[in-house]
């Protein structure tokens, strides 16, 4: 069983990086050139293509933004033109961090719920945040807002001046250029509807 996970979120991070170096390629970009776009350093941009590292939400929005493609693009095998798109439970691209994450990785496990409909406005996501210590946790921004409804456990939100937390049923609206971070709190996992917006 153990060993399937290990495959799955290889596969995963594989599928993930192959798409960004394709898309860079494409764009005749260089390393360099991505670093600049996106504030990524050059190491982290080779892990992300060679499948060595698995991208957080916020990494995702900020090379999509680069490319001038939305997040789902990662996700999906190929394009198509739909107004009206629907994707199984079985389609939903589950992304986990590996057992040994690299330092400073964020620290959950998410599910794209929509793959199919290129060109959207928003994204999608559950997110599974595991229980940590305050000092485990990364802080992201990136531009754009960000919506979180909070279905089971109990969540921390933290930015610069503000420390909110949720119960099941809460939800928060925020935007994410501010510097912000989520913790689990309580003895178990919590799982939450999370939507991104990015501005183009």
């Amino acid at each position: 069983m153990a060993g399937n996970l290990d495959e799955n979120i290889t596969m995963e991070a594989v599928r993930i990086g192959n798409k960004v170096r394709e898309l860079r390629e494409k764009r005749r970009y260089t390393l360099h050139d991505m670093t600049a776009k996106t504030g990524l350093s050059k190491d982290l941009l080779s892990q992300i293509e060679k499948g060595e590292f698995i991208p957080p939400i916020a990494t995702l929005m900020k090379l999509a933004g680069a490319f001038g493609v939305n997040m789902g693009h990662f996700f999906k095998d190929e394009a198509g033109t739909v107004k009206i798109a629907v994707t199984r439970a079985h389609e939903r691209k589950r992304i986990t961090r590996r057992p040994h994450h690299h330092e400073g990785e964020v620290n959950y496990i998410y599910e794209a719920l929509e793959i199919r409909k290129p060109n959207k406005q928003m994204e999608p996501f559950m997110v599974e945040f595991p229980v940590q210590d305050t000092s485990e946790m990364v802080f992201v921004s990136h531009q754009g807002e960000e919506f979180l409804h909070l279905l089971e456990g109990q969540l921390e939100f933290r930015s610069v001046d503000q420390v909110e937390v949720l119960n099941p049923g809460d939800s928060i609206y925020f935007e994410s250029d501010i510097s912000h971070s989520f913790r689990c709190l309580g003895e178990k996992s919590a799982r939450a509807i999370v939507v991104v917006w990015a501005r183009k």
